[in-house]
């Protein structure tokens, strides 16, 4: 009876282990799950401060002044005083040219000048004879009187245009004497006795090459963000690649005052002097500087900008939500960069700010 009673037992057992197994889930009881609450949202607070950096930028050195000299007449190179190197002064003839038709030209604009001078002179002495006797009533015929007034008053005129003339063909003369417009060094020499050259510089070379090399300009193009910041007379290290490991220094002397719209940079201008000649225009040159950054910028972790192709920005919270806020960078640093845009100090940003997080969402 008792071995009935197990056997009962374990076919019942078979059978409710076989139904719930064919079970197709229809009527189960529903599972219940647990939510997950989202991960909390890191914060943190925006103060204003600025952000020192060190700054590295490419210059270069270039003459604190220089031109190239090209003929402003037509003409043959007579004698060339000067060659590549030479050191010459404001005032000193480089090179002198020959022209023969200007020579000659002026020859004639001398004995136009001449000519008419003679001619005035006779006629305003017919006229002041005849004004003379014109005083003596009846003598003189008004008419006749006023027609040699109108003749020596020509005269005159024609003088002065004539002398204006033999002027100007003096000074195009002038031109065939090239003189140095400043102190400096000859950079270039393309021509030598006997060469034709044209003032219209058709092969578009000219002459000479002249630069002023004991007074140099440190050239280098400032970011805009970073420009603001520098003022006149701030000291600026640089160092040359073609004295590695010298520094040298200088002060902020010009400042263009127009950003590049292509670079967003300023061209900034520093004096170096080079009494000794050891520099040279066209040298490359690395410029350290710290930027001191903008007191009225707000620094902040690297991870709290999201940067897309279009737009750099900030995620804030405020009512609660989140708001995507745009910002300019400035200063950076390993780790933190300065931002500037529509915030407000004591404001809250995300501290961990992605383009996957849409605006509106709630943050606590």
């Amino acid at each position: 009876m008792k071995r009935f009673r197990n056997s009962i037992c374990i076919a019942t057992l078979l059978i409710t282990t076989m139904v719930t197994g064919c079970n197709d889930g229809k009527g189960a009881p529903a599972k219940t799950e647990t939510p997950v609450a989202a991960p909390a949202q890191q914060t943190l607070t925006l103060q204003k401060g600025a952000l020192s950096q060190l700054v590295k930028l490419p210059a270069q050195l270039a003459s604190f002044e220089e031109v190239s000299i090209f003929p402003k007449v037509n003409g043959y190179v007579k004698e060339v005083f000067v060659d590549v190197g030479s050191q010459v002064h404001k005032g000193q003839t480089l090179m002198t040219l020959e022209a023969p038709e200007l020579e000659q030209a002026s020859t004639q604009a001398k004995e136009r000048y001449a000519r008419a001078k003679l001619d005035y002179t006779i006629s305003a002495e017919n006229y002041r004879r005849m004004a003379k006797a014109a005083e003596t009533p009846g003598a003189v015929s008004p008419m006749n009187l006023a027609g040699l007034k109108a003749k020596a008053d020509a005269d005159s005129t024609l003088v002065n245009a004539e002398k204006a003339n033999w002027d100007m063909q003096q000074a195009i003369l002038g031109y065939l004497k090239v003189t140095a417009p400043f102190n400096g060094t000859i950079t270039e020499r393309n021509v030598h006795p006997g060469a034709l050259v044209s003032a219209e510089g058709k092969d578009g070379k000219p002459m000479l090459h002249l630069g002023q090399m004991d007074h140099l300009r440190l050239q280098v193009d400032i970011p805009e963000g970073i420009a603001a910041g520098l003022q006149d007379k701030d000291t600026i290290r640089f160092f040359l690649s073609a004295y590695p490991g010298r520094k040298f220094t200088g002060h902020v002397t010009r400042r263009s005052g127009l950003v590049n719209s292509q670079f967003r940079a300023e061209r900034m201008e520093l004096d170096v002097y080079n009494k000794d000649g050891k520099l040279a225009p066209g040298m490359y040159a690395d410029v350290l500087f710290y930027s001191k950054g903008n007191t009225e910028a707000f620094t902040v972790p690297r991870t709290a900008i999201v940067t897309s192709t279009e737009r750099k920005y900030v995620i804030a919270i405020r009512d609660g939500k989140t708001v995507r806020v745009d910002v300019a960078t400035g200063n950076e640093s390993a780790d933190k960069t300065e931002i500037t845009g529509d915030l407000r100090p004591g404001e809250n940003i995300l501290a961990h700010a992605s383009d996957e997080t849409p605006e509106g969402t709630a943050v606590k």
